[in-house]
């Protein structure tokens, strides 16, 4: 009976998880050719091509696409991870406002991914409210270009990603018994040695798991990237649109995202074991 029930998710994670990888990794292995699909896999004759694989280590320029994605992932990751304390703990301890505040943490999910952004354009753009604001308060001139630059993908992949890690680090401090704070200040420890030394501690694999839980899929960003980052952060994501869609190395594209989630397994691994451990 327990086999009968477990089937359903079995078949699931057959279909829609292994299928796909095991799909992408034949790819990776097969050569480029002419036609559609625009590759001869390995059992069309030509053998295993492992020159994909290859290329991704050898060449600088995929090279640098893997550690800028896992440079701004775990910039955005670390940026999320320093609201989202505040934030969580605040909204932990605030009594009959709980619910409401959590449910404002939730709110960008109600609307459009792509209508968030297109609002981030609009505050960043050189005519936009925030170079309009310091003008019109006679701070600045000549606008600031704000908007294509690495701080509006951060901002932008910050905005996105930010209650990825408040959920959890509201969910650890819930966890959290009050009564060890209150023996702490007996002891006469300050609000704040307090919370260094009593509470932090007790919530790390909370902050470790809202870390992960933003920076594995930051790694793989491509929306926020491509419409607020500047021409020159190539990342994981841009080049694999670029090697799919532009060049129809699909061998190519599928040896990168091989790559990224070799990178990437550690991560989520560690992830799985937080999650077990909690």
């Amino acid at each position: 009976m327990s086999a009968l029930l477990r089937l359903p998710s079995a078949l699931w994670l057959l279909l829609l998880v292994a299928a796909p990888l095991v799909l992408v990794g034949a790819i990776a292995l097969s050569w480029q050719a002419e036609g559609v699909p625009p590759y001869a896999p390995p059992w069309a004759g030509q053998g295993i091509n492992t020159d994909n694989l290859r290329l991704i280590l050898e060449d600088p320029h995929y090279r640098s696409a893997l550690g800028q994605s896992l440079l701004a992932a775990g910039a955005t990751a670390a940026l999320c991870l320093l609201l989202a304390i505040p934030m969580g703990f605040g909204i932990a301890r605030a009594g009959r406002w709980r619910n409401a505040l959590l449910a404002a943490v939730l709110l960008p999910f109600w609307t459009g991914f792509l209508i968030r952004i297109g609002a981030w354009i609009g505050l960043l753009r050189d005519e936009g409210w925030i170079n309009g604001v310091l003008r019109a308060a006679g701070l600045i001139e000549d606008p600031i270009p704000l908007l294509y630059t690495y701080g509006a993908m951060l901002v932008g992949m910050v905005h996105a990603y930010l209650p990825f890690a408040v959920l959890p680090v509201f969910a650890a401090a819930t966890r959290l018994d009050p009564a060890l704070e209150e023996a702490a200040a007996d002891l006469g420890a300050t609000p704040a040695r307090a919370f260094l030394t009593v509470t932090l501690p007790q919530v790390v694999p909370g902050l470790a798991a809202a870390f992960l839980l933003v920076f594995i899929p930051a790694a793989g960003e491509y929306v926020i990237p491509e419409l607020l980052g500047p021409p020159e952060a190539t990342l994981v994501g841009r080049v694999l649109f670029q090697e799919f869609f532009q060049n129809r190395d699909w061998p190519v594209a599928s040896a990168l995202a091989v790559a990224l989630l070799v990178l990437l397994i550690g991560p989520i691994l560690l992830f799985q074991r937080l999650g077990r451990a909690a």
